[in-house]
């Protein structure tokens, strides 16, 4: 399964990835979950998505579980893998259901909404009336509040060097997999962005993830 982010330009960023998945014999699934573009403002602009309660997830997880209904899809190796927000709903899946996603590939997600810019400010001019209860709702909605059920795989990918998801999302991450068994892989790439500006880096992050999820899922 792919994910990403949500405007629809992920698709073919990822294009050469997925075909290179399927000709190694993978079935690959693009999810166009909600938040995405092409079927309405209520489709782009769900309820309670995203840190105000990760609404669109159901969407990611109905199309793994479509996947296992399909005849020529083992079941028990369902991978996921995505980048930014797509990074978020690859670790969401991950740490919510692992026993659905058999291994996955993070690259640069966000891991945890609380520590983004205006919910901690607690000693800010002004305050929202209900902040207790949006930052409740925004841990419960981060993939490191279900640390406790992820037990899947997972290569975490981050550019030390992003300016739109910071890197130290993922730094916390890796701390948190290591504190509770979680087998995982990271890989670094060195003084580039969130949108990998070489060339030779992009080749490499989807040389990490077939590597990665082939090793992991058999194939």
């Amino acid at each position: 399964m792919l994910l990403g982010w949500h405007y629809s330009d992920y698709y073919s960023n990822a294009y050469a990835v997925n075909q290179y998945l399927a000709s190694r014999g993978f079935v690959v699934l693009s999810v166009n979950f909600r938040l995405g573009i092409g079927y309405g403002y209520e489709f782009h602009r769900p309820p309670h998505a995203g840190r105000d309660g990760a609404a669109e997830y159901f969407d990611v997880k109905a199309g793994a579980e479509y996947l296992r209904m399909l005849p020529q899809v083992d079941g028990t190796r369902i991978g996921i893998y995505g980048g930014s927000y797509g990074g978020y709903l690859t670790a969401l899946a991950l740490a919510r259901d692992s026993d659905l996603f058999a291994a996955g590939v993070d690259v640069h997600g966000v891991h945890d909404w609380t520590t983004g810019r205006g919910y901690t400010d607690r000693d800010g001019y002004e305050q929202a009336p209900d902040v207790e209860r949006a930052l409740e709702v925004a841990w419960q909605a981060s993939p490191v509040s279900s640390m406790a059920t992820w037990h899947s795989p997972v290569l975490v990918i981050h550019g030390d060097d992003d300016r739109n998801v910071r890197f130290a999302q993922s730094t916390d991450l890796v701390r948190r997999l290591e504190e509770h068994g979680v087998p995982h892989e990271t890989l670094v790439v060195p003084d580039d962005t969130h949108h990998f500006m070489r060339w030779a880096n992009v080749v490499a992050v989807g040389r990490a993830t077939a590597e990665f999820l082939g090793r992991m899922l058999g194939r």
